[in-house]
């Protein structure tokens, strides 16, 4: 799945994870399996969940051969008990989790009026924000022992609305909204929680697997994302940057801070900002 030239690419600052436990979810592609490459160029144990088995052992195998120790765990963050059987494994293998990364997702790109089947928006809740709850709440208690840090990767849409994707948006802003009110009742405790805001990223599933008016997966109906996409290589970098860092926010690229701090300031002038670039993705 991943060249060599890409696991040579991803090994920056090696060894600063060594003998960590980290926990991905939605670790069978995309940015997942970077972040789990990447975790393992620099020597951390490694649990991965994703739904897709045969994947997820596949970028295991990868990870081993960096000399990376990997569990797999297959299930479905949108279920509860999938949460639990995660942390349960986890611990029964490495015996502590120093970093819970909520990778799992899934978008949407359709206008609103347009829906066909509403319950695509309980679909989007139930993995975006409810399926980083389902691991976190067994995962705190260990996190608290480790003074670990959860790491939920959200989408600037949690901050800034966007066209076409008012469900993903809603989602996005609602697991904001629990990161930013669980980071304060456990910092005394120790644990650290850092949001990630992310742009549009090349080489994932996500258009493909965005739901469109039907409920259903776009597939080949969607469209590649345009140059100013970034790539996995680059996202995975800054997101593990940030983990050593322990920040509480982290914007991917850099320069979406911009565009919050003028939706907050300026709210008509960031979106006419954004329906410009999401028309632009449209053409």
């Amino acid at each position: 799945m991943f060249s060599a030239f890409r696991m040579g690419f991803l090994g920056v600052h090696a060894g600063s994870l060594k003998n960590k436990t980290v926990v991905i979810t939605g670790a069978s592609a995309g940015l997942g399996a970077t972040l789990a490459v990447e975790c393992a160029q620099q020597g951390a144990r490694l649990v991965l969940l994703a739904r897709n088995a045969e994947r997820l052992e596949a970028v295991a195998r990868e990870c081993e051969q960096l000399g990376s120790e990997v569990l797999t765990v297959v299930g479905d963050v949108a279920i509860a008990e999938d949460g639990r059987r995660l942390v349960e494994a986890a611990i029964e293998r490495f015996g502590r989790i120093d970093y819970l990364v909520a990778n799992a997702g899934i978008s949407m790109w359709t206008e609103f009026a347009a829906i066909e089947d509403v319950t695509l928006f309980r679909t989007l809740m139930e993995v975006n924000y409810l399926g980083a709850v389902h691991c976190v709440h067994p995962a705190l208690p260990h996190l608290k022992k480790s003074k670990g840090l959860f790491v939920a990767i959200s989408s600037i849409q949690g901050q800034v609305g966007v066209p076409l994707h008012t469900g993903y948006s809603a989602s996005k802003h609602a697991l904001q909204g629990f990161c930013d009110a669980l980071r304060m009742e456990v910092a005394e405790s120790g644990v650290g929680v850092m949001t990630v805001l992310l742009h549009w990223l090349k080489g994932t599933e996500l258009r493909q697997r965005a739901l469109g008016k039907d409920g259903k997966a776009l597939g080949d109906a969607s469209r590649e994302h345009r140059a100013e996409a970034v790539s996995l290589e680059k996202a995975a970098q800054a997101i593990v940057r940030g983990m050593q860092k322990r920040r509480r926010q982290l914007y991917v690229p850099r320069r979406l801070r911009l565009l919050a701090m003028v939706h907050a300031l300026w709210p008509a002038l960031a979106e006419w900002v954004v329906k410009g670039k999401v028309a632009r993705e449209e053409g």
